[in-house]
């Protein structure tokens, strides 16, 4: 069983991720973190209940003493306060108290929909993450973001909370379609451009094995991927400094994904964003043009959008306001010194963000 250990040092708590073939280790899991004998309550989405929610409860019914299960339909738009509604109306009705666990089965809107009411249910009760998509399992099952969408903007209400532990089971990705693999995929490169070169390299050198989703390689990019977010996280929780840096891409991506929507998933915006930070760090000199150029051939080798097509610029430079990460009215972009070393700017001017963003639109 391969097992990492994140530790975020603010909370002083600490929790393993299993990175595992099967879900045969998850009783042991659940007794590892001395979950054992109170309620629990499954979240799943229409997708992970045809696939996995029976399997799940047989393995869960072996540690707790009762067992509910709770579905809402699958995708980015029911990401919102009115589902979580439904959540509370639930759990009170099936007499969930401030001993028992709530389960995230499902990839990030489950997982980002569930941490949240689990922090704020009776002022917090302990939950798991089992993430089943390749985006949820490198990125947003770790470090304790959880929240929902609000009037059309991406995250706008949430919580720290951090789960008690992450349970992954990389065989859940056979069953996605393959944008729901590319859109992970940008999440893990990522790492590579913020904060680890050496694993842009692996990338580089492995595209083709990767595309296969070769189950080696598969669990290297998610160890890596999750050891680079513990890092991170460990050093700063609660997003006041370092951990600006795990939005690379996002403040562009966030922009696009609410102007369509919610029709481009996640990892998809990330990619046409990171290209259009990249681009700004081209513009003051940091990085090369054939460094330039490489993003684009590997976000197109693995299928993801360069462009955001049939966009408004003004109307994207306008939302970019509504990101979290702006502050007095100012935007915080970030940006590469160089391949593997990013940081947050806090001086941008208008003509450079409509440079980049002229870059990722047609």
């Amino acid at each position: 069983m391969d097992m990492l250990y994140i530790k975020t040092e603010q909370a002083e708590k600490e929790y393993p991720i299993y990175i595992e073939d099967d879900f045969k280790n998850l009783e042991n899991a659940f007794s590892k973190a001395k979950l054992l004998g109170s309620k629990a309550c499954i979240i799943a989405d229409t997708n992970t209940e045809r696939l996995y929610l029976d399997e799940i409860k047989k393995f869960t019914e072996k540690c707790f003493s009762e067992v509910c299960s709770y579905v809402f339909e699958a995708g980015e738009k029911n990401k919102n306060l009115s589902v979580i509604y439904d959540f509370y109306e639930f759990f009170v009705k099936n007499g969930l108290d401030r001993k028992s666990v709530i389960i995230a089965l499902g990839g990030g809107v489950v997982g980002d929909m569930t941490g949240f009411a689990a922090a704020t249910y009776m002022r917090g009760v302990k939950f798991v993450q089992i993430p089943t998509t390749l985006l949820a399992q490198v990125d947003s099952s770790v470090g304790g973001k959880t929240g929902v969408d609000f009037i059309g903007n991406k995250n706008m209400i949430g919580a720290f909370y951090q789960p008690e532990f992450v349970y992954i089971n990389i065989k859940t990705l056979d069953t996605l379609p393959y944008n729901q693999i590319a859109a992970g995929m940008a999440e893990a490169i990522k790492y590579g451009y913020i904060i680890d070169k050496d694993f842009l390299d692996f990338f580089k050198n492995n595209m083709r094995e990767i595309k296969t989703l070769d189950s080696e390689m598969i669990k290297h990019i998610i160890f890596t991927s999750c050891k680079a977010k513990a890092y991170v996280v460990s050093k700063d929780e609660k997003e006041t400094g370092l951990r600006e840096i795990l939005n690379f891409g996002h403040t562009f991506g966030h922009a696009v994904e609410s102007l369509s929507d919610f029709n481009l998933l996640h990892g998809e915006c990330v990619a046409i964003g990171m290209l259009a930070g990249l681009k700004m760090s081209f513009d003051r000199g940091f990085i090369k043009q054939e460094e330039l150029d490489f993003a684009k051939r590997i976000f197109e080798f693995f299928e993801l959008p360069l462009k955001a097509e049939n966009f408004d610029k003004a109307e994207i430079f306008k939302q970019m306001f509504s990101d979290k990460k702006t502050k007095d009215n100012k935007l915080n972009i970030v940006l590469l010194k160089e391949i593997g070393l990013a940081y947050t700017e806090k001086n941008v001017d208008d003509k450079e963000v409509f440079n980049a963003i002229e870059y990722i639109t047609l």
